[in-house]
């Protein structure tokens, strides 16, 4: 049987070359196209000459670590990172995330859970929640969210956010008097196959209204519905 056609590029970054290696060859059977780098400066230097759909990057590489180099890839790229991390401590995972990771996987993990992790990354629906004729430009106050040109602006000022903050960030908006739980965003956003922490969400919440001068104590945009989950606020 031939091999499958390539779906996305891969850029899988662990200074475990075995561990890397498995992982680009489980890759490539479900047909990606692989490309493998064992440091931080390397792996930069890799996503700029040829950009990546998907990052698999470890946290803990010695000398340029996977926090900077996230950090360094979103100064010049919106692809999704997945980090990896031996250490379970939720500290980790928080720090990892507000660099703008869009998921994480601890080690030790099964190389085909991650492939599954990856091909969900790249299947997640863009703004399920907007029907055809749902508004594609959505007005909150001060705040607006362009659905098909991906743009925020607060006070006709375009904010920077990352894919899955704006994703976020859209299917509260298309439905703006829904309280949405952690689970309908979950599934919104990563789609129904999402299997992990729930509470990356939050992490993201938090990013958007740091982003967007949201008070987290008295959120204008994004508001907390204490013990149920998240919803729009203003102009409703």
């Amino acid at each position: 049987m031939g091999a499958m056609p390539a779906t996305g590029r891969v850029l899988v970054v662990d200074d475990e070359e075995p561990l890397a290696r498995l992982v680009a060859e489980y890759l490539r059977r479900d047909g990606f196209d692989v490309a493998l780098a064992f440091d931080g400066l390397d792996a930069v230097a890799s996503a700029r000459t040829t950009p990546p759909d998907v990052v698999v990057l470890d946290l803990g590489l010695p000398g340029l670590d996977g926090l900077e180099v996230c950090r360094q890839l979103r100064t010049f790229t919106d692809c999704y990172v997945l980090m990896l991390t031996a250490r379970t401590e939720e500290v980790d995972t928080l720090i990892g995330l507000s660099v703008g990771a869009d998921d994480y996987m601890t080690k030790p993990f099964c190389p085909r859970e991650l492939v599954a992790r990856v091909r969900v990354l790249l299947r997640r629906p863009r703004t399920a929640a907007l029907g055809p004729n749902d508004e594609r430009v959505l007005q909150f106050g001060r705040l607006e969210v362009d659905v098909d040109g991906r743009d925020l602006r607060v006070d006709g000022e375009r904010v920077e956010v990352t894919r899955t903050e704006f994703d976020v960030l859209a299917a509260l908006a298309a439905r703006p008097r829904l309280v949405f739980t952690r689970r309908a965003l979950i599934d919104a956003v990563w789609g129904e196959t999402w299997v992990g922490d729930e509470h990356l969400v939050d992490v993201h919440i938090g990013h958007l209204r740091r982003k967007l001068h949201d008070s987290p104590d008295d959120p204008t945009f994004v508001r907390t519905v204490r013990g149920v989950g998240y919803r729009m606020g203003e102009g409703l």
